[in-house]
């Protein structure tokens, strides 16, 4: 399991935490990494006992985005690379919106850097906690290759004049200055990481796992719609969120004042 390039924990009270073990190549997504997320997000969609997903990279850095060495690698086609680098792109952006899709809420636990595609992927979690010391960057424009697919979660995340300032200049950003502009919620002592993103993720867990689920889903699913469309779909998310067994006896219970006896 240790060999694995992607590890899977599953932890008490419904967290499960999922691990890039590739520290050798700073955890980048290579076409191994990103199977083996395709695989494990699939698997967690389909799992109703994980409530919080916690994503973390092991070794010195959470993620340095794409491996350069396999997208060079990949020239070496009669088509000097066009097909592999379409399928990559578009097999990153399957993992991206995997994130966003998924049921549960997913926190990205980022230290070291978190550059290009791993920006990426922080701005893909629905929430992110960050190390002091950590550094944020969609750098690719330094080396030629503007970071165009990354540009998509940071802009969802971020101002776009700020987003704009990190795509064209390159530059990195501290930790406190992702949290100041919406990149992360948190910012930890590096020595703290594991225990504050528990944390974060213990509450959330303790939430009702199906109203956190509906919840989810109405967030991302009313952000794009008009302001009618968007009160129309959340109020049939919470009809449906109302009408379930344990919302009804969490509503109770706090008339009551009492505990309450949840089945989910």
């Amino acid at each position: 399991m240790a060999d694995s390039i992607l590890l899977r924990e599953d932890l008490s009270g419904g967290i499960a935490r999922l691990t890039l073990n590739s520290p050798g190549s700073l955890n980048a997504l290579s076409d191994a990494m990103l199977a083996a997320l395709t695989d494990e997000l699939a698997t967690l969609g389909s799992d109703t006992k994980t409530k919080v997903v916690i994503l973390r990279g092991a070794g010195k850095v959470f993620c340095a985005g794409h491996d350069l060495k396999e997208m060079q690698a990949g020239r070496a086609s009669p088509d000097k690379g066009a097909a592999y680098f379409a399928g990559l792109f578009a097999r990153c952006a399957t993992v991206m919106q995997a994130i966003t899709t998924l049921t549960q809420p997913v926190i990205a636990s980022a230290h070291g850097i978190a550059t290009a595609a791993g920006c990426q992927l922080v701005a893909s979690c629905d929430l992110a906690v960050a190390a002091e010391d950590t550094r944020f960057g969609v750098n690719g424009v330094n080396i030629g290759l503007f970071c165009s697919t990354p540009m998509v979660a940071l802009t969802r995340n971020i101002p776009p004049k700020h987003a704009f300032e990190m795509l064209v200049t390159g530059e990195f950003i501290t930790a406190t200055r992702a949290r100041q502009i919406g990149l992360v919620n948190r910012v930890v002592p590096a020595d703290t990481l594991a225990d504050e993103t528990m944390a974060l993720a213990g509450t959330i867990a303790a939430k009702l796992g199906p109203a956190v689920r509906i919840g989810k889903r109405a967030f991302y699913d009313q952000a794009p719609l008009t302001l009618a469309e968007a009160y129309a779909q959340t109020g049939a998310a919470m009809v449906e969120n109302m009408l379930m067994r344990d919302t009804d006896e969490g509503i109770s219970a706090f008339l009551e004042k009492r505990k309450p006896d949840w089945h989910s």
